[in-house]
């Protein structure tokens, strides 16, 4: 872990942790030890309750409630070393508050953490409303506490040693330093050469943040990875197919993802592929768009191309929706 103003580093990690086996766990993808995946972003504590039915209003509603490490940036960078990705480093921060917990938690998933604890705000918190009916939708309450308080005194051009591919989380535009941040990474990654995809991360911000200063500040992405309503707020069009051909007339690849109908590859502004879901059964949602991403990035890192990455994406996020909490499965 490091403290702000010290220039944080990330350390090349060890074997990363058991290979995949290919089996029914869902993992396919081989392990590559060419060039690391840096994602910068969120590491939060998720408070998930999982009701049934309507919330009712000014009394007690029953639920299971657990705490668990997430954080969309944290949960890509695991799901990427669990999907085979060798190399994995993230950079987050955190408060003083649960700093080891999430460095250790991040370890176990085969990631080499780069925390900044800072002094003055708890790890951000977001409690995970999860209706326990059919469709297991979540509603999220965000307090982001540390977690957008990552600013450009936490990057340096060496954590780019190494590094084939940079990922950032959208949640990173919602904050000034963020924004600063973010501007500071692409320029780093564009002197490097090194590819840069973005995940939206939340419709609710969007509408804040605005689509045109978004899609400004995403200028130099090579590839945006929204779900179908983020596709869909930042074109302005009702179909997720065609928000994502729109996208990539912006952002040279765009694939979109829409829940249990798949998701949309598009470049150019014309849709390439149609990836079918993988059939599940939902019994959370959280973490599910990152459990995609993490998966699609790894399958990119070991020469797969978009469709390809796409599938594994898809597997990643059927795997994902059966299991509590928006981490993988631990390894070994």
């Amino acid at each position: 872990m490091h403290h702000p103003g010290n220039g944080a580093a990330v350390h090349h990690p060890g074997n990363g942790g058991t290979a995949p086996d290919g089996s029914g766990s869902g993992r396919a993808v081989s392990r590559v030890g060419d060039g690391a995946l840096l994602v910068v972003g969120d590491v939060v504590t998720d408070v998930i309750a999982r009701h049934r039915g309507p919330l009712a209003s000014g009394t007690d509603t029953a639920a299971a409630v657990r705490t668990v490490p997430g954080g969309a940036g944290a949960n890509v960078a695991c799901w990427a070393a669990y999907w085979g990705c060798a190399d994995v480093r993230l950079l987050g921060r955190v408060g003083v508050d649960t700093a080891a917990w999430h460095e250790r938690e991040l370890t176990a998933g085969g990631v080499q953490p780069c925390l900044v604890v800072d002094p003055q705000a708890p790890t951000g918190t977001v409690i995970c409303l999860v209706d326990t009916g059919a469709a297991a939708e979540r509603t999220f309450l965000t307090d982001s506490g540390a977690s957008l308080r990552l600013e450009p005194g936490d990057w340096s051009d060496a954590m780019l040693d190494g590094v084939a591919r940079l990922h950032l989380s959208g949640y990173l535009l919602f904050s000034e330093q963020g924004r600063a941040l973010v501007a500071v990474a692409l320029e780093s990654a564009r002197a490097r050469g090194v590819p840069v995809s973005l995940d939206p991360a939340s419709a609710g911000f969007l509408v804040e943040l605005g689509v045109d200063r978004f899609l400004a500040l995403v200028e130099g992405v090579d590839v945006l990875l929204p779900s179908r309503d983020e596709a869909c707020l930042l074109t302005g069009l009702p179909d997720g197919a065609d928000a994502a051909a729109k996208l990539s007339r912006h952002v040279p690849l765009v694939v979109a993802k829409q829940g249990a109908d798949g998701a949309v590859v598009a470049r150019s502004g014309t849709v390439s592929a149609h990836v079918p879901a993988v059939p599940a059964t939902p019994r959370d949602t959280t973490g599910a768009g990152d459990s995609f991403t993490g998966a699609f990035l790894a399958a990119l890192l070991s020469g797969a191309g978009p469709q390809d990455a796409a599938r594994e994406g898809c597997r990643a996020g059927a795997l994902a929706v059966e299991r509590v909490g928006g981490r993988p499965p631990r390894r070994g």
